[in-house]
């Protein structure tokens, strides 16, 4: 609501006002009484982006209702429109391929399930430890790191806004890689509003990040923090430990790096930075426990770095921050390392054999290490938007790649790597888009 001067009328009409024909006069001055709604004005706002960056820069936003509409970031899983999101047909999960997110193709440890299935009426209606302490103490005898080192969160996701909010202002300075996770991006630029700098990884290369580009590029210590997803997403291209500790070894001191490792486990047993991290002020690595250990659904990750840098986040962590389910699954999964290498490598079977049948099709597929394949469509045929669309109808859900990276473009298309039987149905799916949308 406003009360503004007839004279500018129309540029409070232009910013979404309606007036309702109540006219106020004092001396040579006439007021009109005008409303909008939030949304209105939001509205007209957001159609004229050069002009909310000015508002930006010249305004002390101070109101309740942000000046922005909160952003929101895209992360897939659209099959479970199909499947219902209502929770009322969870059996049309079996006839959807949901290769459109990263979640492991295999089952939890067997441990993870006999355990949960025998005490799940308890485990779903008792209050979990406070501070995950059983968690945290397998985690650290697993990774071989002292307790101290491990902060315990419902996934990493919610460790990424902890922490970033925690550290970061619109002044700070971030360097990501491009393309990488797009979590990242939204945080940094669209919530936080960062000054954010992107380290352009190229097809021509594989997408493969060159250490001594970004050991020049943090020379000076310019950066506040510097994003590494190792193996990256959604290229699947891994940066080997000691050339990454290299890299950190080089760089400023007051330069802090959020190692990401969701898909570590797929690179080999020796490849994580935990221990490393622990020793050092500036290094923390997020470990999700959900793309590695088949728990997505659980939603169990944690941070590992010294106690310094956990110090400030632990204050602000609230109790109970993964559930009793989630915790007992960690746990228990974390007790069968060989189970799960055995599926690592079973992944990396299909990940090959897959991508032989993709190139067979005439797609570029970029040679990652992990549980998914980056790869692009013939550029003269249909693109990856088309093609995922046409792959839906059959209940084949994948990724259009296409808005992960500026350099990415139109055809880019992910998919995760499932069993060999539903890899051999989304080729086929694949093959089928191409035919009948390039027809």
């Amino acid at each position: 609501m406003v009360i503004g001067m007839k004279e500018i009328a129309s540029l409070y009409r232009s910013s979404g006002f309606q007036d309702h024909g109540i006219e106020l006069t004092r001396g040579a001055v006439t007021f009109l009484l005008m409303s909008a709604t939030v949304q209105q004005v939001r509205q007209v706002v957001e159609d004229r982006p050069q002009m909310l960056s000015r508002i930006e820069k010249a305004v002390d936003w101070q109101l309740t209702v942000p000046l922005r509409r909160p952003a929101s970031c895209f992360h897939g899983g659209g099959f479970f429109r199909d499947v219902g999101e209502d929770f009322q047909t969870l059996s049309r999960h079996q006839e959807i391929i949901n290769a459109d997110v990263l979640d492991a193709w295999f089952p939890p440890a067997p441990g993870v399930l006999s355990t949960l299935g025998e005490h799940l009426d308890w485990l779903v209606r008792t209050s979990p430890p406070t501070g995950c302490e059983g968690l945290v103490e397998a985690i650290a005898a697993a990774r071989a790191v002292p307790v101290a080192d491990i902060l315990p969160g419902a996934g990493s996701s919610s460790l990424i806004f902890l922490a970033f909010y925690q550290w970061l202002t619109a002044e700070s300075r971030v360097l990501l890689l491009d393309p990488t996770y797009g979590e990242y991006f939204h945080v940094c630029e669209q919530v936080i509003r960062c000054q954010v700098e992107r380290l352009a990884l190229e097809r021509a290369t594989g997408f493969q990040l060159d250490p001594e580009v970004l050991k020049r590029r943090l020379i000076g210590g310019e950066f506040d923090l510097v994003v590494i997803v190792n193996p990256n997403s959604p290229t699947g291209r891994h940066l080997p430990r000691h050339q990454l500790e290299a890299i950190i070894e080089a760089a400023p001191r007051n330069t802090r790096f959020w190692i990401d490792e969701t898909y570590i486990d797929y690179a080999g047993e020796d490849q994580s930075l935990e221990r490393f991290a622990g020793h050092r002020e500036n290094v923390v690595v997020c470990k999700s426990m959900s793309k590695a250990y088949a728990l997505s659904g659980v939603r169990s990750a944690y941070l590992c770095a010294s106690p310094t840098l956990l110090e400030g986040l632990r204050a602000l962590t609230p109790p109970w921050a993964v559930s009793l389910p989630g915790q007992v699954a960690a746990v228990k999964a974390l007790e069968d390392p060989v189970y799960y290498q055995q599926q690592y490598r079973a992944t990396a079977t299909a990940r090959e054999q897959m991508r032989h049948d993709l190139q067979q099709l005439g797609l570029e597929v970029i040679p990652g290490v992990a549980n998914f394949l980056l790869a692009f469509l013939p550029h003269q045929g249909p693109t990856a938007a088309e093609v995922t669309k046409r792959c839906r109808q059959w209940g084949v859900h994948l990724r259009d790649a296409s808005s992960m990276g500026s350099q990415l473009g139109p055809h880019a298309l992910r998919t995760a790597v499932k069993s060999p039987q539903h890899n051999q149905r989304i080729v086929a799916a694949i093959e089928k888009a191409l035919q009948l949308v390039g027809a």
